[in-house]
């Protein structure tokens, strides 16, 4: 497939594609007759492994390491191995922080809830209050 349908279907512009070429995390493409890029299908999923590795907050460097493994193939499963599990753990202990950012955000909502709450209630039980009809005078003292 040409670059176009690879951004098109990766989600990536056809700039980071050649980005990521060039710098490493893709492999060159194969080149067509015409000299342009003509990528197999399969670099798709290799792609959608590397979005994962950006959303969880992998550094460039990690993945370039990883990617870098994976080229050298068979061997360094051990490596490629440890490279994620300490990724695992980063994520978790950032997991952990968001979900400790979740609790004070519901508590504090749930706060602002309740003195909605307590405002309505107060507000229903107030007597009612004579009001004046439009355009009534006031007595005036004589």
């Amino acid at each position: 497939m040409k670059i176009g349908e690879l951004a098109r279907r990766s989600g990536l512009t056809a700039h980071t594609i050649r980005y990521y070429e060039r710098i490493g995390l893709l492999p060159y493409a194969d080149r067509d007759r015409s000299s342009r890029r003509d990528y197999d299908a399969s670099i798709l999923d290799w792609i959608e492994f590397l979005g994962r590795l950006k959303t969880t907050g992998m550094p460039i460097r990690d993945m370039l390491l990883y990617a870098e493994l994976r080229d050298r193939g068979s061997g360094t499963e051990a490596e490629r191995r440890a490279l994620l599990e300490r990724h695992r753990e980063s994520v978790r202990a950032h997991v952990d922080e968001l979900n400790a950012c979740l609790l004070v955000l519901d508590t504090k909502i749930g706060g602002y809830a309740e003195t909605e709450q307590r405002m309505k209630d107060y507000d229903a039980t107030l007597p009612e209050r004579r009001r004046k009809p439009v355009g009534a005078r006031s007595p005036r003292a004589r």
